[in-house]
């Protein structure tokens, strides 16, 4: 059973890119995803973080809900 916190930077941490707050919003302000695009089909990641993402979506894994965050944080 996984007991790690699940929250925006703990998965900033497991797809590899810096995860402090700074470092969390300059992302987000470089990059965007278009209003219901699929977050894992976007440009900007590695295919490593592409099918963790999808992944975590797909089989509404423990990092399900925090994709989503993301992925609403991203199309704003």
């Amino acid at each position: 059973m996984d007991t790690s916190k699940h929250d925006l930077p703990a998965l900033f941490g497991q797809l590899g890119l810096a995860n402090d707050p700074a470092e969390i919003a300059l992302f987000l302000h470089e990059h965007r995803i278009g209003p219901g695009d699929d977050l894992a089909q976007a440009p900007f990641w590695s295919d490593h973080q592409a099918a963790f993402l999808a992944e975590g979506v797909d089989k509404d894994a423990e990092w399900a809900e925090v994709i989503d965050e993301l992925a609403a944080r991203l199309s704003h």
